[in-house]
Formats: C-alpha cells, structure tokens, sequence
C-alpha cells in the first residue's frame, strides 16, 4: 500500500566501552533528532539496553547510530531484535525518549 509506512519497536544491547563516556546522552539526543522515541540505561554487566520506536527507515538509522557510538566510546557488539508494547512501555511518561536508571 503507497504512503503507509513501517512501525518498528527494536531492543538492542550495546557491548563496549560504553559507560562513563556519555552514550546513553548521545543515544537519546541522536534519538531526538530523529523523531525516534525510547529509552536506554545503562546495565550492571557494563552494557547499554535501548529500546527504539518510529519509522523503519529512521530505526535503521539509529541503530547504525548505536554501531559508532560516541567519539569517547567504542562499541564492540550489538545484539538487536524485535521488541514489543511491554518493553517500549518503560519509558517515563511524557517523555519522547527516557534516560532510565541502571538495571
């Protein structure tokens, strides 16, 4: 059907030097920019959780945004897959995206 465009939710899982180096705030600004909505913590195994909303095209952007990562940070893996309504919803209301606390 032309003009109808693809939703996706996405879970990814950021494996690196990714925490003290400002990737959960280059995350949601990027995001933002994007017209992406979400979330993303940091976890205690010194991963990054995020979970993304919005177009197709625009999630496949971000998640290509995740792979470089800040200039700081150096990303190492990351597992995506497809997320649904109970994840997404974890993110704070009335926020477009969340920075949520360390899981």
């Amino acid at each position: 059907m032309a003009g109808v465009s693809e939703h996706w939710i996405k879970h990814l899982s950021i494996r690196g030097r990714v925490h003290g180096v400002g990737y959960r705030a280059f995350v949601e600004r990027e995001a933002l920019r994007a017209g992406i909505e979400g979330w993303a913590r940091n976890r205690r195994d010194g991963s990054v959780e995020a979970v993304f909303a919005g177009e197709a095209d625009a999630v496949r952007k971000i998640v290509e945004t995740c792979r470089r990562g800040p200039r700081s940070g150096r990303v190492d893996a990351i597992d995506e897959r497809d997320a649904g309504p109970e994840e997404f919803a974890l993110r704070r209301p009335g926020e477009l995206f969340s920075v949520l606390p360390t899981a």
